[in-house]
């Protein structure tokens, strides 16, 4: 890719909730886009998003979509990605992608770029992002771990819906007025009922009775932080609410540490916003947190049970720095990474 003042974007699921939020942080971050191609299924061609005041109509997403495009930001499922991704990159574009296809893959970065920029490399094509629960947990320990260093964490995770995509959103909607109104609640996005209830059930099921979601926060977490050697327990459960992820981590390390040291060590790092003043009922809330690009982190306090632990509650829109935002930060670190060299 070369360095020039504006470059040519595609967005590949363009028309879902995350493909629309990369449209609107791409636009409130500025980024330097010199035309950006919407690029969805066959059913949504025709439908039109709004970017900088100008309409741009939906495209069918085919395999010579990618012709003069610099960069692509997939958000389109795992089978589009590993279908499309590699045609992009064939076609000279390097390809941002946020789906579960490639994060694993020995050879493909997995960047946050508060924490781990310099896995990016020198050499791109497909970079992945991660799983919108890793992230935000990830940004809170990373400050952690290099002060005091992780031995092992213990996460639950409270995930909103839109997590699933717009139709559990709509679900939810949907089950809650019916409850309220006396009717029985149908249930198609979920196995069970949603609205008034939790499920503990994230993805599918694996042999080691852990779900899929979860072995990605173990997974991911160690590769983003360069360390096997860090233990995750997650138990990720879906909850009834809208927009933003929340998250219940308890950290032990090898290194003493006091929650106030902790306390002031997050205020002090990138991408973190530190609301914890209990005694006015301030703390990270999901609610608060929908629209922003921060990771919210409150409620630190020292383990009553263990030496070198303390408890934090982490909170962020999954679907802006879980997904649109962290792509969107990854495509302004490769701009900043272009030299001559990459000419």
């Amino acid at each position: 890719m070369n360095k020039k003042d504006k470059y040519e974007i595609a967005i590949v699921g363009a028309t879902g909730a995350v493909g629309r939020r990369m449209v609107s942080t791409l636009e409130e971050r500025n980024f330097p886009v010199a035309c950006l191609t919407a690029l969805a299924s066959s059913r949504s061609v025709g439908k039109t998003l709004l970017f900088r005041g100008k309409t741009i109509e939906v495209k069918e997403l085919k395999e010579d979509s990618f012709k003069k495009i610099d960069i692509a930001l997939f958000s389109a499922g795992g089978s589009i990605s590993k279908k499309y991704a590699p045609i992009a990159v064939e076609s000279g574009c390097v390809v941002i992608d946020n789906s579960s296809a490639w994060r694993m893959k020995k050879e493909v970065p997995l960047i946050i770029p508060e924490v781990n920029p310099s896995a990016l490399g020198k050499k791109w094509g497909i970079i992945a992002n991660p799983n919108c629960s890793t992230i935000q947990m990830v940004v809170a320990l990373k400050p952690i771990h290099d002060r005091f260093r992780i031995r092992r964490v213990v996460v639950s995770t409270y995930q909103s819906v839109s997590g699933s995509g717009q139709k559990a959103v709509e679900e939810l909607e949907q089950q809650s007025k019916d409850i309220l109104e006396g009717k029985p609640a149908q249930s198609n996005v979920y196995p069970h009922q949603i609205a008034f209830n939790c499920i503990p059930h994230i993805d599918v099921f694996l042999e080691n009775g852990y779900t899929k979601e979860e072995m990605k926060m173990v997974n991911e977490t160690q590769k983003i932080l360069g360390d096997d050697t860090i233990e995750v327990s997650p138990t990720t459960v879906r909850v009834p609410v809208f927009y933003s992820h929340s998250e219940a981590l308890n950290v032990e390390t090898e290194l003493p540490m006091k929650a106030d040291e902790v306390k002031d060590l997050l205020s002090l790092s990138p991408g973190i916003s530190v609301v914890d003043n209990p005694e006015k009922s301030e703390y990270p809330q999901a609610i608060k947190a929908c629209g922003k690009g921060s990771v919210v982190v409150g409620r630190i306090r020292k383990d009553l049970t263990r030496n070198n632990a303390i408890n934090l509650w982490v909170v962020s829109d999954n679907l802006l720095k879980g997904a649109a935002c962290n792509a969107v930060q990854i495509a302004e670190l490769l701009l900043k990474r272009l030299t001559p060299s990459n000419l």
